[in-house]
């Protein structure tokens, strides 16, 4: 089993290899039919472009050879983690072309332009075609490893579903292993009551990976057990109950003297450059979006005008950075006795207080207009708030805008929120917006100014957009 499974790995991985290689061509020659023939007619004064592109071959071995020291074919990435591995190698290869022309001084007989252009649709497409090429090969049944998971708790489901949310891993779930008192089904699949023989199973199941995820047990035991995993099983993963710590850009430090180790958590926002970049990426696109959707935002007021009586804006004043409060700018997207319409439908409706208790929001709710229905939908009700943007009361990304009677509610975590100004975008409206509880909107916002870096806003950005387009818990 074990033979065949390694002949299927290293069928993947050569499938992956010239898979890429094909997309590297297909974006060269994307590339070069730009810069032929499309350029010239957008800058005239650009100068002939040479067509004997058999130049151009040995950039290819260097695109791949980069991606390849950054792990392309030695390392599993999720999603997000795949993009910015692809992002850096089209960035570092582009450095290496211009570089290797740079000293051996023969830039002229090349087109720069056809390498920025190569790297930047690169950056574009690349992680769709790469994506797409590994789902290919998945299907295929090749390149794929089967995991087990040891415990069958909160944790291991937490590792079950982390894992089942990233078919880019290319993982299949074999089971969970537990003691003998545990239950025989968690998450559909089987639960096998043979801790104590795990290494058998591991050697007749054809494991290639485990995740230890029994933080219950006693450290002597689980040591022992993740030891005697780790020399049966290709790798070990350990999940340990750390939930509510920082994440993103943490570090082990290793001590071989003393036989331990450090986790190092970075405060990204202690950096001023961080912080500084992130403002400035917020006062441009505030003031973009601002002058971009200005007769947009001339309709919509219009449309809010004659669907109901009243303002066209609603002005709420809202919790800001350190606790400061501000008005923010809203669409009004309800009726004018909105408050009245709320207190008798919780009066009437013991489902609805229940609702609103859970979510602070109601999938009925009849305070809401027609045309606010719609602007909720597409969250265009919050374009007024690319003003709060300019005023610096605002981020583009950042935590919910919270109202002063939410303050209350915020407990421990409301002087970590409160550390960014809020965003019109975060990380809650990325994982189910109104459909998940109150307090997982504030969990979800502790865990963004936890974790806060660049790379984190760019990544809520493009899933800010796939969600609305769905229109994915909108109310």
């Amino acid at each position: 089993m074990f033979k065949l499974t390694k002949l299927k790995n290293s069928l993947g991985l050569t499938a992956l290899f010239f898979g890429d290689l094909c997309c590297l061509l297909l974006l060269f020659q994307l590339s070069v039919l730009l810069r032929k023939d499309l350029l010239p007619v957008v800058f005239g004064n650009l100068p002939p472009f040479r067509t004997d592109l058999s130049i151009y071959n040995w950039i290819f071995p260097i695109w791949l050879g980069i991606m390849t020291y950054e792990g392309a074919y030695s390392r599993r990435f999720a999603v997000w983690d795949e993009v910015k591995f692809l992002w850096r190698s089209s960035f570092f290869s582009c450095v290496a072309v211009f570089t290797i022309l740079f000293i051996s001084k023969k830039g002229p007989e090349f087109s720069r332009v056809l390498m920025i252009i190569m790297a930047a649709i690169s950056i574009i497409l690349l992680p769709f075609l790469r994506a797409g090429l590994k789902k290919l090969i998945y299907s295929a049944d090749l390149m794929k490893r089967k995991m087990l998971i040891v415990g069958s708790g909160e944790a291991a489901v937490a590792a079950f579903n982390a894992v089942k949310n990233e078919p880019n891993l290319g993982y299949d779930i074999a089971g969970f292993v537990d003691d003998a008192s545990a239950r025989s089904e968690l998450c559909g699949l089987k639960v096998y009551p043979q801790l104590p023989q795990i290494e058998r199973y591991i050697n007749s199941a054809g494991i290639h990976d485990v995740i230890v995820a029994k933080p219950e047990l006693e450290k002597d035991t689980l040591i022992k057990l993740i030891n005697t995993i780790q020399h049966k099983a290709e790798n070990t993963l350990y999940m340990p109950d750390f939930k509510g710590l920082a994440v993103t850009g943490t570090e082990l430090r290793h001590f071989f003297r003393e036989q331990t180790m450090i986790i190092e958590i970075q405060n990204n926002l202690s950096n001023p450059l961080n912080y500084a970049i992130k403002r400035s990426i917020d006062y441009l696109a505030g003031l973009s979006l601002f002058i971009l959707t200005l007769p947009l935002l001339a309709l919509i007021a219009y449309l809010v005008r004659r669907d109901s009586p009243g303002p066209a804006f609603l002005l709420q004043r809202r919790i800001g950075k350190n606790g400061r409060s501000f008005m923010c700018y809203k669409f009004r997207s309800m009726y004018i006795d909105a408050e009245e319409r709320l207190g008798a439908i919780l009066k009437s409706d013991p489902k609805a207080k229940e609702e609103w208790g859970k979510f602070w929001k109601l999938k009925k709710d009849p305070r809401i207009t027609g045309t606010g229905r719609w602007l909720r939908s597409t969250s265009l009700d919050e374009l007024p708030q690319a003003i709060n943007i300019l005023k610096g009361e605002m981020s583009l990304i950042g935590p919910r805008p919270y109202l002063p009677r939410e303050k209350e509610f915020l407990l421990e975590e409301g002087e970590t929120i409160l550390r960014l100004p809020p965003g019109i975008t975060g990380l809650w409206q990325i994982s189910g917006r109104s459909n998940t509880s109150y307090d997982f909107r504030i969990t979800m916002d502790s865990w963004y100014v936890k974790n806060w870096d660049l790379w984190l806003d760019m990544m809520i950005v493009f899933k800010t957009i796939a969600v609305v387009l769905k229109k994915e818990g909108a109310r």
